[in-house]
C-alpha cells in the first residue's frame, strides 16, 4: 500500500468537518510528529526501530517518511550507526526565528546562580503544545550529578518536573485535557501512567512545586517551578541524586528557586512592554 493510500485509509473512520479532505493536513501532521519523535532522542539519534516503536507508525511507512526527510534535510542519517538526528535546514530556519526575547537567555543568570547556591543541576524547560523541551542548564559542583539531559530534549508534558510543574500551574481542566492527550505516551519516557501523574499534579499544586523521585530516571530526583504563574510557559527545575533531595531540603531548594522566578517574571514583564525593536536582537 502507498503512503498516500496509507493516510487515506487511517481517515476513513470518519470524515473531516465541513467534508472536505484531510489528507494534506495529515500529511503535514505525520511530519512534524516525526521530526519531534526524532528530536525526542536529543542528541543521541534514533535507530528506524526505535523512531516506528515510539510513533507507533509501520516501520516501512517511517522509512519512507525518512527518507523523503533527509532529501531535504530535515533530518540526517549517520551511515556507520544507521541513526537518524535532526537535519541542518532545520537550524538553518531556526537562526531566523527572532522572539522578542529569549527565554533562555534571560534565564540564564537565574540557573547559574541557582547552581552555584545547590551544586546541582538545573534545567530551564519551554512549552512546546503537549511537550516541555529542554533550552538551557547549569551544572553545579556537587560531585555526584544527576545524569544531565541534552539542551534540546523533548518530552510529554508530565515527564520531569519542569513539565509537571507546568500541568501543576495550568487550570485543571486544562492540565487534564493534556495528560489523556499524553497518556499512551508516559508508559514509554517513564515508567508511571497517568493516574499516577493526576495523583503527582495534585499535590503539586498543594504543596507549590513539583517533585519526582525515580520515576523518570533510577536513583534520580528533582522538583520544579513553572512559571509565569498566570500562564505557565516555563518551568525551572533542580535535578540530584534522591538522597539530597530530603523533604526540608526541597522546601528550602523550592524557596530559592521561587525567589528566582519572581525575578524572571518581573524581567518578561518588562521585555513584554518594550516596541518590537526596542530591545534589539
Amino acid at each position: 500500500m502507498s503512503e498516500e493510500n496509507e493516510e487515506a485509509a487511517e481517515g476513513a473512520d470518519g470524515p473531516p468537518q465541513g467534508g472536505q479532505s484531510r489528507t494534506g493536513t495529515q500529511s503535514i501532521e505525520r511530519v512534524v510528529n516525526m521530526l519531534r519523535v526524532v528530536a525526542s532522542r536529543g542528541r543521541n539519534g534514533m535507530r528506524i526501530g526505535e523512531v516506528a516503536a515510539t510513533s507507533g507508525l509501520p516501520q516501512s511507512t517511517c522509512f519512507r517518511m525518512l527518507a523523503r526527510l533527509e532529501l531535504e534535510g530535515l533530518v540526517d542519517r549517520d551511515a556507520r550507526t544507521r541513526k537518524y538526528y535532526l537535519g541542518p535546514l532545520l537550524h538553518e530556519l531556526g537562526l531566523l526565528a527572532r522572539p522578542r526575547y529569549r527565554l533562555s537567555e534571560m534565564c540564564d543568570a537565574a540557573l547559574h546562580r541557582l547552581a552555584e547556591t545547590t551544586q546541582d543541576t538545573l534545567y530551564l524547560s519551554e512549552r512546546s503544545g503537549l511537550e516541555a523541551v529542554c533550552t538551557n542548564r547549569a551544572l553545579g559542583d556537587y560531585p555526584i550529578k544527576a545524569l544531565p539531559l541534552d539542551i534540546g530534549i523533548r518530552r510529554p508534558l508530565g515527564v520531569g518536573a519542569g513539565g509537571l510543574a507546568m500541568l501543576c500551574a495550568m487550570p485543571a481542566s486544562e492540565a487534564e485535557s493534556i495528560i489523556q492527550a499524553n497518556g499512551h505516551r508516559y508508559e514509554k519516557y517513564a515508567s508511571f501512567s497517568a493516574d499516577f501523574l493526576r495523583e503527582v499534579v495534585a499535590q503539586g499544586r498543594q504543596q507549590g512545586y513539583s517533585f519526582l523521585d525515580s520515576v523518570v530516571t533510577p536513583g534520580t530526583a528533582a522538583i520544579g517551578v513553572a512559571f509565569p504563574p498566570d500562564n505557565p510557559v516555563a518551568a525551572i527545575s533542580v535535578a540530584a541524586i534522591s538522597g539530597r533531595l530530603t523533604a526540608e531540603r526541597r522546601e528550602e531548594i523550592a524557596r530559592e528557586v521561587q525567589r528566582q522566578v519572581r525575578l524572571i517574571c518581573a524581567d518578561m514583564t518588562a521585555h513584554a512592554l518594550l516596541p518590537p525593536e526596542a530591545g534589539g536582537s
